[in-house]
């Protein structure tokens, strides 16, 4: 190998026989040119290199070859030298940030042992003052209890620098000190890995979160994009700056009013009337607090606003820490009264709620700082040739949308449709300019002569269904709940459009493809998009077959994550969409109505196994994804909207709510079937009770395979019928019954069935026998099915089968047997496929 005296250097040592040869400044500069376009040349490139560059004629290729090995050597080293330096000052700045927390901590506990023996001497002098009945002892610990009055606050320009002082003064102690009692946010661990360092309020007013994190931009450059609130904000509707004052520190003192948007269709917006303070601190630190102006005088004032409750926002705010070497160091606390009492008390959790307030607004603050901070240290472009930052935005914009869809305000050009006198859906119609589609988002070669937009929106409540479970149900399974059999009404009603209504058939439907789009927030948000193939449109009474697009939005699938939001958004787009397009967004978001730990387990994704296991008393996984020995309960809000020529609103209306309701029923009939606690919590039944039916299928699935092979299915068990469907069930190798039809489709498989099938029991009775297998699978069975019916089974070879999301999984080997039923005639095929596995 070739010596090289410094990494500096540039005058490399080549070494031939063990002869040592210095390069010469040009030679290493005709090098490194070649290096730069091909770091690993081949040997005919090496020579090609001597022939075209006299002043290497000297060298010989193998010294070439020495030379280019020991520089991409240097290269990995000078890169794995870098990142090592970026963990290192990274875990050098956590360890700093834990340390700070650790010092917070033993200020509280010491605080917290501190009031304990105040409240003990308390306790003990109240008991001396009960023996004492004077008037005079009365008197006084009636004045202890006294809850002082706060005059109006002075809004003039002298009392607003007060009030932002105060306002620095509370929210660092809230941030750094013990003001709130902060605890860990159950599920969030800190590391270096972490999004940060999170915790939730303990018996404050209001709902409270607070994050400390590291990311890798400037003090400043933080301040600008946190103070542009919508931009990160997907719950923020509006904010507006109407003053701005300086102050004689180099501060400015603004005064806001923010409007958030309603999370349901069954609670109004918030607002808030704000005054925000930005300064920088002695030690370089930049601090951006705020707090709400609800008592003031002398000074501007925001007066209610309709559809809005106005809310509280306490002091909170950001503290951006300069972080040696590079980045900041940023503390974020969100301290909020949202008045629960303005809704249902069903939904005042989600009002109540700081763990929902963390993750809805304190970390999607940190996401977004720390998702541009990755933009610009590693500027790529990603799926369908855009940038991250261009996906970032149309994710934003799809929420936006949702949101408007959702709220429906008035400013904006919705108007209410009347009830049909069932007020189970809102329709909502939008004709304003800003609403019409200046182009057709098929495109699909028809123009698009939609002048007004509608829009169908319900909600509802859900009882022990893990959220996370049932949106990527709603994901992966889009033709459970978009098959609304309303086609042939759409195509006479709506046939002038041939946009359709999202997520329909459209008459013709061979499946969806979900096509790679990378934009991955924390690997908890992600886009896609979905091309669904042969989509019938009707246009002159006949059926067009295209594909259409949908960008899809969809975050809050991970079943560890604790009282996730879980959002579906998607609409329709062209091919070739511009960042611009105008965008119709549809979709779902279910919110828990608690903050437990979901218990189920992430192998259980989308099995609908509480069908068939249960627990000794009716639940499964303990009946509760709260974690918390109740019952967990989330709300869905669904809306649809749906672009129409104004003229044919009534008929698009009726639609709509006919469409919606349908959606409605199969969400239901979906949520049941995926409950943990499908049998209720009381029900008392033994483990597992599945159905009748099922007790039944498994006994005679157990029985034929003994009268055909002359060997057990399943280990010796007791033959009645809920021990072996126990035991079918846990069965390692995938065991899937087919109907006795022309066109067989399945009509059981245990877990490992649907594992391998990557579906659910309600999914399964959609998927064929002839849909999975293979060429050479489809002819083997076809040839040995006659041996099947005469013999009783067969053994097939090895192969290869589709899953129902097509992923290619091979099998060993399987197993075929005719199923007898009690009356010895044929019932169904049973296969087993052992020893499979993803491609």
């Amino acid at each position: 190998m070739m010596a090289v005296t410094s990494a500096c250097k540039e005058d490399k040592i080549g070494m031939d026989n063990g002869k040592y040869v210095r390069y010469t400044p040009e030679q290493v500069e005709a090098l490194e040119r070649v290096y730069h376009e091909c770091p690993k040349p081949s040997s005919l490139r090496r020579q090609q290199l001597i022939r075209e560059c006299p002043i290497l004629c000297n060298i010989e290729p193998k010294q070439i070859k020495v030379w280019f090995q020991n520089r991409r050597c240097r290269e990995k080293q000078r890169k794995e030298a870098s990142r090592l330096q970026g963990v290192n000052r990274k875990l050098s700045a956590m360890n700093k940030l834990l340390m700070e927390e650790n010092d917070r901590l033993q200020k509280q506990v010491s605080q917290l042992v501190y009031e304990n023996g105040y409240f003990r001497q308390q306790t003990q002098n109240a008991k001396i003052a009960t023996t004492d009945t004077s008037c005079e002892s009365v008197v006084t610990s009636g004045q202890n209890h006294l809850t002082p009055q706060h005059p109006p606050r002075d809004a003039s320009p002298s009392g607003l620098l007060s009030i932002a002082e105060e306002t620095l003064t509370e929210f660092l102690s809230k941030a750094t000190g013990t003001a709130v009692e902060w605890v860990q946010m159950p599920g969030m661990k800190p590391g270096p890995d972490s999004i940060g360092i999170i915790a939730i309020s303990h018996g404050c007013t209001g709902v409270a979160a607070r994050a400390c994190g590291l990311v890798g931009l400037e003090p400043n450059r933080v301040a600008e994009i946190l103070k542009d609130r919508p931009s990160w904000y997907r719950d923020c509707r509006a904010v507006d700056v109407l003053n701005v004052l300086s102050t004689g520190n180099g501060g400015t003192i603004e005064l806001l009013y923010l409007q958030l948007y309603a999370p349901t269709t069954l609670s109004p917006a918030r607002d808030f009337w704000l005054l925000r303070y930005t300064s920088v601190l002695d030690d370089g630190s930049h601090v951006v607090c705020e707090r709400s102006l609800n008592n003031t005088q002398n000074g501007p004032s925001m007066p209610p606003v309709q559809h809005f409750v106005r809310a509280e926002r306490l002091p909170s705010g950001y503290l951006i820490r300069p972080c040696e070497g590079g980045g900041s160091i940023i503390h974020i606390v969100d301290h909020m009264d949202l008045e629960p009492w303005s809704v249902p008390e069903v939904l005042r959790p989600l009002y109540e709620s700081s763990t929902l307030l963390a993750q809805r607004t304190t970390m999607a603050a940190l996401r977004q700082l720390r998702q541009i901070s990755q933009e610009v240290s590693q500027p790529t472009i990603t799926g369908w040739g855009r940038r991250p930052a261009a996906l970032r935005a149309l994710s934003q914009r799809l929420s936006k949308g949702f949101n408007e869809a959702v709220n429906g305000f008035t400013d904006e050009g919705w108007s209410m449709i009347e009830s049909d006198g069932i007020d189970d859906v809102t329709l909502l119609v939008n004709s304003s300019p800003g609403k019409m589609m200046s182009a057709n988002p098929y495109a699909n070669g028809f123009p698009s002569i939609s002048n007004a937009v509608l829009c169908a929106k319900a909600s509802m409540l859900l009882q022990n269904v893990p959220p996370s479970v049932l949106l990527r149900f709603l994901r992966e399974h889009r033709s459970e709940w978009a098959d609304s059999g309303i086609d042939a009404y759409a195509a006479a009603a709506v046939k002038a459009d041939p946009c359709g209504f999202p997520g329909s058939r459209g008459g013709i439907f061979c499946g969806q493809v979900i096509l790679p789009l990378a934009h991955t927030i924390e690997h908890e948000e992600f886009m896609e998009v979905i091309k669904i193939e042969n989509f019938g449109h009707y246009r002159d009474d006949m059926i067009i077959p295209g594909d259409i697009f949908l960008l899809q939005l969809c975050s809050g699938v991970d079943e560890n994550a604790i009282g996730t939001c879980a959002e579906l958004i998607f609409a329709p787009i062209d091919t070739s969409f511009s960042d611009d397009a105008p965008l119709l967004p549809s979709g779902f978001r279910i919110i828990p109505l608690d903050s437990g730990t979901d218990a189920s387990s992430p192998n259980r994704t989308l099995d609908l196994t509480s069908a068939l296991e249960v627990g000794p008393t009716g639940n499964r996984n303990g009946g509760d994804y709260s974690g918390r020995g109740g019952n967990g309960k989330s709300v869905m809000t669904l809306a649809f909207q749906f672009a129409f020529e104004i003229h044919l609103q009534e008929n698009v209306a009726a639609m709509a709510r006919q469409y919606v309701r349908s959606i409605i029923a199969s969400v239901q009939r979906v949520a049941l079937a995926l409950s943990p606690t499908r049998f209720g919590p009381h029900a008392g039944l033994l483990a597992p009770p599945g159905t009748p039916e099922a007790r039944t299928l498994a006994r005679w699935i157990y029985l034929s395979y003994r009268c055909s092979l002359g060997a057990d299915l399943l280990k010796p068990v007791n033959e009645g019928s809920e021990s072996i469907l126990k035991t079918l069930w846990h069965h390692s190798e995938a065991v899937m019954c087919c109907s006795l039809k022309e066109l067989p489709v399945f009509t059981f498989a245990n877990q490992a069935g649907l594992d391998m099938l990557e579906t659910t029991l309600v999914a399964l009775q959609d998927i064929t026998l002839e849909k999975i297998l293979d060429d050479h699978g489809r002819k083997t069975v076809c040839s040995e099915l006659p041996q099947i019916m005469q013999q009783g089974f067969a053994c097939l070879q090895g192969g290869i089968c589709l899953s129902s999301m097509g992923r290619p999984v091979s099998y060993e080997r399987a197993v075929a047997w005719k199923v007898l039923n009690d009356e010895e005639t044929a019932h169904c095929i049973c296969f087993m496929f052992i020893n499979w596995s993803f491609v």
